[in-house]
């Protein structure tokens, strides 16, 4: 079943940007925390909120148990040594007649580019909720944070992925991750209220990555612990005989997602993609493309072994991202099953969700 519609041309067009902050959140690691915070079912509904909520909850927690505290490089004019002496700036500055020397030194201190990043992720997030009780609390618990001495600038070069974790700073890398998702989704706002979307080859990979991975975080959110969701697997191929260069020259296949259930004995090849998922025939009318039905043929055949039942029936899905266009048809070739399916991403978050989950419980 399908309707006729223009495709995708360019984001600010095509999908709202609610739809682009919901796949942000199911790509990012900040889904694995849902749990804690009241479960999956209003994950939908307004994800900015939702974001908002849980860092003023993960911030109000760490501020009752004290922010975590980091060395930071300070210079200083003292009245005794500490550190390293700034010899040229106590002479030229002539400090020593008033007692006095310039030092640099490490010192213990709230003020760290970690605390920096979380405070101006409250600030940021704020912009993004229409509620007034949730902005003010964000301006709060930011406005708390400085006068503890957190300073709200901070470093646009810093990012959570650098950081090293000890043990006890467990509590900091979650509000990192929800800090991070904070940031990306007031990016993305920032990016359509402007127009500043990047060109259009560059926009269409970023999605295309944006997609894929979110894809394989809502499997890995929603479906029971039977199915065991892998993104990115490679696959090898089997080679009976080979050159000494072959492995060299041998290209690699790697899938986008692979989704198994050993109960069900079901195994799904979704190989996801970002263009129309039909080309116009030369001689009119429109068919699926011919190159992405044998690169998903490839995946299938070439694993199959006999000791492996679930290999020798496993599904392929060509799955791609729409605007006003809805596709579900399969065929079965030579015992597998390819399906071309469309997620419509101008609907509403929980139409999307749902269009999701029923393409695999179908």
């Amino acid at each position: 079943m399908n309707t006729i519609a223009t495709p995708i041309q360019n984001l600010s067009a095509g999908i709202p940007v609610n739809n682009l902050w919901l796949l942000m959140l199911y790509a990012s690691e900040f889904r694995y925390l849902i749990d804690e915070y009241g479960g999956t079912e209003s994950i939908d509904e307004d994800v900015a909120s939702l974001v908002a909520d849980v860092l003023c909850s993960q911030v109000e927690a760490r501020l009752k148990r004290n922010l975590t505290y980091g060395y930071k490089h300070s210079t200083r004019d003292l009245n005794r040594v500490r550190g390293r002496i700034s010899v040229l700036e106590t002479y030229s500055q002539q400090l020593l007649q008033k007692g006095k020397v310039r030092c640099t030194f490490e010192e213990l201190s709230v003020d760290t580019p970690r605390n920096r990043y979380i405070c101006a992720a409250l600030t940021r997030v704020a912009s993004l909720v229409g509620k007034k009780s949730l902005k003010l609390r964000c301006h709060k618990l930011a406005q708390s944070m400085i006068e503890r001495g957190v300073s709200p600038m901070f470093d646009v070069s810093y990012h959570p992925k650098n950081e090293r974790f000890g043990r006890h700073e467990l509590a900091d890398r979650k509000v990192l991750t929800t800090a991070e998702l904070a940031f990306n989704l007031a990016l993305i706002n920032e990016s359509a209220t402007n127009g500043h979307f990047a060109s259009p080859d560059k926009q269409a990979e970023w999605v295309r990555k944006l997609f894929e991975k979110a894809v394989g975080g809502f499997y890995d959110l929603k479906l029971d612990k039977s199915w065991s969701v892998k993104p990115g697997k490679r696959l090898n191929w089997q080679i009976d005989d080979a050159s000494e260069e072959i492995e060299q020259l041998m290209p690699s296949m790697q899938l986008d997602i692979s989704l198994e259930n050993d109960e069900l004995q079901q195994r799904i090849v979704i190989d996801t993609k970002f263009t129309s998922i039909t080309t116009k025939r030369f001689h009119g009318g429109e068919s699926f493309k011919s190159g992405y039905i044998y690169q998903l043929y490839t995946y299938l055949r070439s694993q199959e072994v006999l000791s492996e039942p679930m290999s020798l029936t496993s599904t392929g899905m060509l799955l791609h991202p729409s605007v006003g266009v809805n596709y579900d048809e399969h065929v079965t070739i030579q015992g597998h099953q390819l399906r071309f399916c469309t997620i419509d991403l101008s609907r509403s978050a929980m139409e999307i969700s749902h269009q999701l989950f029923e393409l695999i419980h179908e």
